[in-house]
């Protein structure tokens, strides 16, 4: 019996193998670009990564008015865009008994969703737009939405400068909330409200 002789092995792939494993290879590209934004975001911000941004002389607050002051946060990455360019809400409250000033330094972002809250003196409230959210002057909640009052950012004043430690914005392990957060209950960190 005689057997046929072997096909000559085609060492090119094929198109349709081309485009198999070319399609593989974008789709984790992909993966790997989409991935690596949201990985940032579930592990949340790094402790060690904070740092002071200065947002102006502590002359330049009046008493008792509410006053946006936007800044480039520090640390951002380069996905951020736009969106690194952020801000908080600072309130000077004088000085206290034994001379020191003192302030009251709101995040923009709603508790809620995130959203930037806007604030109205005329009615002494911060707004949010996207769902409604309501926060007294002090950043309490007073209504809508929210499950708590806007968040405090830490601060400190440095040879008459005001400071804000950035980026102190709140993620799924960051609520800038003192209570709840063991490192700033232990003293290992600086209350929030003040260095």
């Amino acid at each position: 019996m005689q057997t046929e002789p072997t096909p000559p092995l085609d060492l090119l792939p094929g198109r349709r193998t081309f485009f198999g494993w070319f399609t593989y290879a974008l789709g984790a590209i992909a993966a790997f670009v989409l991935g690596l934004p949201l990985a940032q975001y579930f592990l949340g911000t790094n402790k060690s990564q904070l740092a002071w941004v200065k947002l102006g002389d502590v002359d330049s607050f009046p008493t008792g008015e509410t006053r946006m002051v936007t800044f480039d946060n520090p640390i951002r990455q380069p996905w951020d865009g736009k969106t690194s360019h952020t801000g908080v809400f600072v309130r000077y409250r004088g000085k206290d008994t034994k001379q020191q000033d003192q302030f009251l330094i709101l995040a923009v972002n709603c508790a809620h969703l995130g959203c930037p809250v806007s604030w109205f003196p005329q009615s002494g409230l911060f707004m949010c737009p996207c769902h409604g959210g309501v926060y007294h002057a002090n950043g309490e909640r007073a209504s809508g939405p929210p499950p708590r009052g806007l968040f405090r950012c830490v601060w400190r004043v440095e040879k008459g400068q005001l400071e804000v430690q950035a980026p102190h914005f709140p993620s799924l392990q960051d609520t800038l909330d003192p209570q709840g957060d063991p490192a700033l209950l232990a003293g290992n960190l600086p209350r929030c409200d003040h260095a």
